[in-house]
């Protein structure tokens, strides 16, 4: 493996160490951390962009990998159909080689430009996740606010009505006992003057 391939090799390993880092179950505030880190942090935007003119080689080599084996395969049917086709042992293994190498090839370029555009969707979508999930926080804190607030209110309101009860209540007991000592004068009164009423006929009868 020549040393670009082996390079391509180690980028897909470390794409594939990155997803994994990514889709783990990490806390909340760890993971808003992070990303926020892998977000905003200007070096991380250096090695970025490091990273998309690797990718664009890593393309060329796609490409060029490709080629190789789309030729590869045509010499070799070519050389099955031919009139003498492969008789000798190590055209065949030679051709074979040729082949795999160039599908070794193929495949690992293709499957690192691909993780790349998967690692770059997830990171996006794991990004727009915790700002969405940040704003429903702030919701519910403002929600609950509100609500306290609502209810707060509510039991002054409550506080205000029972307090104008209690002093209904005073005032209907103050009027009711009143009344009664009203009433009991007024029979107090009454007895007397049924005394005085009494004892004038009493006197007038003798």
């Amino acid at each position: 493996m020549t040393i670009y391939y082996s390079l391509t090799f180690l980028l897909l390993a470390a794409e594939m160490i990155t997803f994994c880092l990514l889709v783990s179950p990490l806390p909340f505030t760890v993971r808003k951390k992070l990303f926020r880190f892998l977000s905003e942090s200007p070096i991380i935007a250096k090695v970025a962009y490091g990273l998309k003119i690797s990718f664009i080689f890593v393309g060329i080599l796609f490409l060029d990998a490709l080629q190789r084996m789309f030729r590869v395969t045509a010499e070799t049917e070519m050389a099955k159909t031919g009139s003498q086709g492969m008789h000798d042992v190590r055209t065949e293994t030679n051709f074979a080689a040729r082949k795999f190498y160039a599908q070794r090839n193929t495949y690992l370029t293709g499957f690192c430009l691909f993780l790349s555009l998967v690692l770059t969707r997830t990171f996006s979508i794991i990004l727009d996740l915790i700002h969405t999930q940040e704003e429903y926080a702030k919701l519910k804190k403002v929600a609950g606010a509100g609500a306290k607030g609502d209810q707060s209110k509510q039991i002054e309101e409550l506080k205000k009505k029972l307090a104008a009860s209690e002093a209904k209540d005073r005032d209907f007991a103050n009027l009711k006992k009143q009344a009664a000592q009203q009433a009991a004068e007024f029979d107090r009164l009454a007895s007397k003057y049924n005394e005085a009423i009494g004892g004038v006929s009493d006197k007038k009868s003798d």
